[in-house]
């Protein structure tokens, strides 16, 4: 399916992106999670991205995007240092939605020979882990798209309690379908549609990422990522951070 160019390809291009994303911010900040994709799909077809870490809330964002199209690519970063519950619910929650184009998308071995040659940079500087792990290759995979989708949603806190619901970032339209959605909202989808939840969930852990990185939280009045480099003050791993395709991290960033 492709999508109409005729929307978005206006010279200077980087004059019209954040037109059209205010555009259809302004139509879709209200609009429920399966009418946004929807859009983002009539309006970018197989330019379109969906990025999924297949982590604790992933289910309900993939299950609607099935039902747009199972045929959009789902962009998965394997960083080499996932926990292998994840790995298994990958490909499992991927079988059963029937999802045709999940990508794994892995580090540079030329990135991990010079950079992380012996597996613990995490140790010392776990932005630039970040970077060469996640950053990079997702920098390099959506070279390919116009735009992409994400799950994150306000609730989480931090930077993302001013979430847009679509936004442009770095020549892309970015697009936050559940940044309107609350815990309860996600409950009662994954309860209405029976989906699988990610095994460790039930072991106390509310957010998963890397191993190293992700603990679990004894306290069910905590933030939803309080285990995500607990007792550091980063938040995020720097895939939706502002900055230059491309960009190496400066110290604080919070890559």
């Amino acid at each position: 399916m492709a999508y109409d160019q005729s929307a978005i390809e206006v010279k200077p291009a980087v004059a019209v992106q954040p037109t059209l994303a205010a555009r259809l911010d302004a139509e879709l900040r209200d609009a429920h999670p399966l009418t946004i994709l929807r859009k983002a799909y009539e309006t970018f077809g197989d330019k379109l991205a969906l990025v999924s870490s297949f982590g604790a809330e992933s289910a309900v964002l993939l299950h609607l995007a099935s039902q747009v199209s199972k045929d959009i690519p789902v962009l998965f970063l394997d960083t080499g240092m996932l926990f292998g519950q994840t790995l298994d619910y990958r490909k499992s929650l991927a079988a059963r939605l029937g999802l045709t184009d999940v990508r794994d998308l892995r580090p540079a071995f030329a990135d991990l020979a010079v950079t992380d040659p012996k597996s613990d940079l995490w140790r010392t500087d776990t932005d630039a882990c970040c970077h060469i792990r996640k950053v990079l290759p997702l920098d390099r995979a959506l070279g390919e798209f116009a735009a992409w989708t994400t799950g994150r949603k306000r609730f989480h806190g931090g930077d993302r309690l001013r979430l847009a619901v679509v936004e442009q970032a770095e020549g892309q339209i970015k697009f936050n379908p559940l940044a309107n959605w609350g815990k309860a909202e996600l409950d009662a989808y994954v309860a209405e549609h029976d989906l699988p939840t990610h095994p460790l969930v039930s072991q106390g852990f509310p957010s998963v990422g890397c191993w190293p990185c992700t603990k679990p939280v004894d306290d069910p009045n905590a933030d939803v990522r309080a285990g995500r480099w607990a007792g550091q003050d980063k938040t995020e791993c720097g895939i939706h951070v502002a900055r230059a395709p491309g960009a190496a991290p400066t110290v604080g960033e919070g890559i």
